[in-house]
């Protein structure tokens, strides 16, 4: 196998008196978000590593083509190809999703409540995708007006996440002249359904106006109605759970600040709720004549308070802290309010009675490990009933119908699996890795009931860490291809992430950022000790910031894995905070700090980031995957990070490198069977490199 080798350029650049040696450096192109628009714009000798490497991608895989095929068809017949969702009860429609064998995108359908029409297909993505004539198909939103006759929908042909909006009578079924580019893909229509507002993209691909387009005009035309001028914040719209007021939200990832307007008028006044102060993060909705208002403001795992409309100056407590329990957001009834909290990482959800605040618990399994949910089943809040669902890592999604009062449950729907699914076979269970400040650090896991703790099982250990993003321990039934192979699934819900509340995730940013990768590692010695697996019997999985944690324990402690997975990696995480023209980078430095600024940031990045700590020492097998049309993890970071990883690693594992040159963006490939097909292809690596080849 012929390995290519990437040019060095001596580059050498100065910060804080600090001289940081780059001879990749030259992979960053000045005009990197050009590429996003144009591949042309692609440097040519990097095009041809790219290439090169994609090749030898593929040579790899030559030996798993067929487990790759028998994967794809076994997950495939874990789906139900042709599903159809429950049905929501809008003012005149029912509207409902399907999907079918053939298709990749699936129908988005209604019909009126009175029965006196057929169904109506709205929105056939298979349809649509053949219509735009584009190898990847991005779907942002599909948004029906208030009227039920006009349909704007927003669509990415690239996978750059640059939107555009198209809007569509759906009497005459025919597209409107309005067109509008470089949007962040959401809709919000008007009360009226005269016009509808969207966030428009800036040059650095930063939602920072939101403009208002009236129907039948010109974009030229569209009036802009609000303008963040911090460039660390972005800002979005959305309508209110009454529909009384359009709220305008405006936030980096720490501090919000928010705007309202009345929904039923055309002077448009945003009205400042609360002023932004840094760390405080809120979000307002209104509910018959009140405001409910989610914040984190002297309480770190959030509080709701409550005010009139008219007096958003007198707030009052209406769900106070709790220790150690992260308090959710509302969903309202008349007469009920929804809400949702989890400590421990485990969710849970409660109903609380409006006149006498009487509140209790939804109890919908009795396992104690999973993930319950609850949503509306209809526009009309007059109602006690409710869907509930219930899902564990080994439990298939059920949903059930659930009378309030009565406390009366009616199973609507269950995630069928064709080919056959025994919860009964496995174990879930929930332990706990003492970090190495002494924090207790959860695992979620499912295994083979049979399964031995003998020390000879693999472990795939997946891991994210980062943005205050909780990873659920909920079901996924490709999963169980490796499990059903022997292989545990397992979570590390480490610090960075928003398992545990709002201080878990502020103990792995900035100047604590190395707690994450210290968690992992812990995570994955608990599991060695505890003898689910041995050292070199974890596979670690994880994808974007995720993939950030696993550069960063690739070179803390390799001997650990028999094989990696950095699915569109954040690896030269110097590099992208030094770069204040990136799309994300700018409001990245309340998580990462700011290096430009300052000094110690700069220092503390340096010592873990990926890239810049390589070593001369052996490194497990990897798969690194990117994207050219990535926005948020530019193509670059994986780029240079395989070129020096091989240039200084003393092994002669295989570490891969494939990129996607066209139809693809951070998710990866669109539509259905392109997904099934990069998994199958990720789950043949884990096995190949397992030695697992049935």
């Amino acid at each position: 196998m012929n390995i290519p080798n990437l040019k060095k350029i001596k580059s050498e650049k100065k910060y804080h008196n600090i001289i940081v040696k780059d001879e990749y450096a030259w992979v960053d192109q000045p005009d990197i978000l050009e590429v996003l628009k144009d591949a042309n714009k692609l440097n040519p000798e990097v095009k041809d590593y790219i290439n090169a490497n994609n090749k030898i991608t593929d040579e790899y895989f030559n030996d798993t083509k067929l487990l790759q095929k028998s994967l794809f068809t076994e997950i495939k017949s874990k789906i139900k190809l042709d599903d159809t969702s429950l049905k929501f009860k809008d003012k005149k429609y029912y509207y409902w999703a399907k999907t079918e064998a053939k298709g990749n995108y699936g129908k988005k359908i209604r019909q009126l409540i009175d029965g006196s029409k057929p169904e109506e297909i709205y929105f056939d993505g298979d349809v649509e995708k053949k219509n735009y004539g584009s190898e990847y198909f991005g779907i942002g939103s599909v948004s029906i007006s208030h009227c039920d006759r006009y349909m704007a929908y927003s669509l990415d042909l690239k996978g750059s996440e640059y939107y555009t909006i198209y809007l569509r009578d759906l009497d005459s079924n025919k597209n409107e002249k309005d067109i509008i580019e470089n949007t962040s893909g959401g809709i919000t229509w008007s009360l009226d359904s005269k016009s509808f507002f969207y966030s428009k993209l800036d040059k650095f691909h930063r939602p920072r106006q939101i403009f208002k387009h009236i129907l039948g005009t010109t974009v030229k035309e569209d009036k802009l109605i609000f303008e963040e001028k911090d460039e660390t914040f972005t800002c979005s719209i959305s309508l209110s759970s009454d529909e009384n007021f359009f709220v305008i939200s405006t936030s980096d990832h720490i501090t919000t600040e928010e705007h309202f307007f009345p929904s039923n008028t055309n002077e448009i006044k945003p009205v400042l709720f609360q002023k932004r102060v840094k760390d405080v993060r809120y979000s307002i909705d209104s509910w018959k004549g009140f405001f409910y208002v989610h914040t984190n403001e002297d309480a770190r795992d959030y509080k709701i308070l409550k005010c009139k409309v008219d007096q958003i100056d007198k707030l009052e407590i209406f769900i106070p802290a709790k220790k150690e329990t992260v308090i959710g957001g509302l969903d309202f009834l008349d007469e009920y309010i929804l809400r949702s909290e989890k400590s421990d990482a485990i969710p849970k959800l409660y109903v609380r009675n409006i006149k006498t605040n009487h509140e209790e618990e939804i109890k919908i399994s009795d396992e104690a490990i999973g993930v319950p949910g609850a949503s509306l089943m209809q526009k009309n809040t007059n109602t006690t009933k409710i869907r509930v669902g219930w899902e564990s890592m080994a439990t298939p999604g059920k949903i059930y119908e659930y009378d309030i009062i009565t406390k009366e449950k009616k199973l609507v729907k269950e995630t069928e699996i064709p080919s056959g699914h025994d919860p009964d076979k496995y174990v879930v269970e929930r332990i706990k890795a003492k970090s190495h400040d002494g924090r207790m650090i959860p695992i979620s896991l499912v295994r083979l009931k049979n399964s031995k703790q003998d020390g000879k099982s693999k472990v795939l250990l997946y891991a994210y860490g980062a943005y205050k993003h909780s990873v659920s321990p909920s079901f996924s039934a490709s999963r169980f291809c490796l499990v059903d192979r022997g292989i545990t699934f397992a979570i590390a819900h480490i610090r960075g992430g928003g398992d545990l509340g709002d201080v878990w995730h502020e103990e792995g940013k900035k100047k604590l950022k190395k707690n994450t990768f210290l968690d992992y590692i812990a995570c994955a010695n608990h599991l060695i000790e505890q003898r689910y697996t041995s050292k070199g019997g974890i596979c670690f999985y994880g994808g974007s910031a995720g993939g950030l944690t696993g550069g960063a324990v690739a070179n803390m402690a390799p001997d650990l894995f028999f094989s990696m997975l950095l699915l569109v990696p954040f690896v030269d995480t110097m590099t992208t905070m030094l770069n204040e023209k990136l799309p994300l980078t700018p409001a990245e430095w309340e998580l990462w700090g700011n290096p430009i600024k300052n000094k110690d940031y700069f220092e503390y990045i340096l010592s873990y980031a990926p890239y810049n700590n390589i070593e001369k020492k052996d490194y497990p097998p990897m798969l690194i995957t990117t994207s050219l049309f990535d926005n948020r993890v530019l193509y670059s970071e994986p780029v240079k990070y395989i070129a020096k990883l091989r240039e200084i690693k003393t092994d002669n594992n295989i570490q891969l490198l494939k990129c996607k040159m066209e139809a693809a963006g951070h998710g990866g490939m669109s539509g259905r069977d392109n997904a099934i097909t990069e998994l199958a292809e990720e789950y043949s690596f884990i096995l190949k490199t397992a030695k697992i080849l049935n």
